[in-house]
């Protein structure tokens, strides 16, 4: 059994080295326990510090590509490199390197394909009383969307099986923590979490710059995946709500008009406006769900898309020659 925990990283030259010294290089279950940094184009010293402190692997990206595409790479190196599990932690040493065994015992005891790491929200000291509210919130609409039980949804400590990892294919740019819980919860992977603890602060985040650019790409992420990968749900939702309100107005407008018989024709012409708004609702849910109807087609094809591709990965890992001797930097 193989071990590799990567650790997507950018211009980390600060941290990274106590990051990687904090981590396990022996756990029950495992015969090996290897370290990946994914260089995610740091200008500064992150993949030489990083080598300096033991990592066996460090995958070096030439530009920045977001901390979603450094994850997605190194899960799939990870897999080249004949992992059993992947464990992904942060750069900036947030999470305690010594609760890797608790986080990899659930998948190494095969209940669980996923696991997330929570961190202590409520009795954060470093996180506002409007940071706690958000998480809280955050969470809890997760769970509802992906059908998982997941209590700190924005945690990027997180223990993958080999299948997990086979599975979950990430389409964001901003953060892949929301994406892969509701894949998983989408894909019938099971899905468990830890609790964890937390080091002090080291740097601010560099996901966000404020509180309200933290909701509106949080929001904006859940949203694309809700439509993604519920599309029938999303649209059929608000066709329902427009019909509905179509059916309503008619009632109404043949109760005033017919049943009370109203004896001046302007009174008829008072409703023209219930009308025209009564077509307009219509014809919106009658368009929602014609795009309700497009989307679950085109959202069986991806199923389809993803599944080849994940025959190709299997297909890819039984065919790669074993990685011992690779060279440790990747172009």
């Amino acid at each position: 059994m193989k071990l590799i925990i990567q650790i997507p990283s950018f211009n980390e030259e600060q941290t990274i080295g106590q990051t990687i010294k904090d981590l396990p290089r022996h756990l029950a279950g495992f015969d090996e326990v290897e370290i990946l940094v994914v260089d995610d184009g740091s200008t500064d010293d992150t993949a030489a510090c990083a080598k300096r402190a033991g990592a066996d692997h460090i995958l070096k990206l030439e530009t920045n590509r977001g901390l979603a595409r450094a994850f997605a790479l190194g899960v799939e190196h990870s897999l080249t490199l004949e992992a059993d599990v992947v464990v992904n932690t942060d750069g900036d040493n947030q999470y305690r390197g010594a609760d890797v065994a608790a986080l990899v015992e659930p998948v190494l005891d095969r209940r669980a394909d996923i696991v997330v790491g929570c961190r202590p929200i409520k009795d954060h000291p470093e996180f506002s009383l409007v940071k706690k509210s958000l998480q809280l919130l955050g969470s809890w609409t997760l769970r509802v969307i992906s059908q998982t039980t997941v209590r700190d949804a924005s945690s990027g400590f997180r223990a993958f099986s080999r299948e997990a990892c086979l599975r979950l294919f990430v389409h964001s740019r901003f953060s892949y923590c929301m994406e892969t819980l509701i894949q998983a919860g989408n894909s019938h992977l099971r899905v468990v979490s830890v609790d964890v603890r937390v080091n002090p602060r080291t740097r601010p985040s560099r996901l966000f710059k404020s509180v309200g650019e933290y909701i509106v790409k949080s929001g904006s992420t859940i949203l694309a995946m809700f439509i993604l990968y519920r599309p029938g749900r999303f649209f059929g939702t608000f066709a329902v709500i427009c019909l509905l309100s179509a059916f309503l107005l008619g009632l109404r407008f043949f109760y005033l008009v017919y049943y009370l018989k109203p004896e001046s024709t302007s009174i008829k012409a008072y409703h023209i406006p219930s009308l025209i708004l009564l077509s307009v609702l219509a014809l919106s849910g009658i368009g929602l769900v014609a795009l309700g109807i497009i989307a679950e087609l085109v959202r069986a094809n991806r199923a389809v898309s993803e599944e080849i591709l994940y025959l190709q990965r299997q297909q890819m890992i039984q065919k790669n020659p074993s990685s011992k001797g690779a060279p440790a930097f990747y172009e």
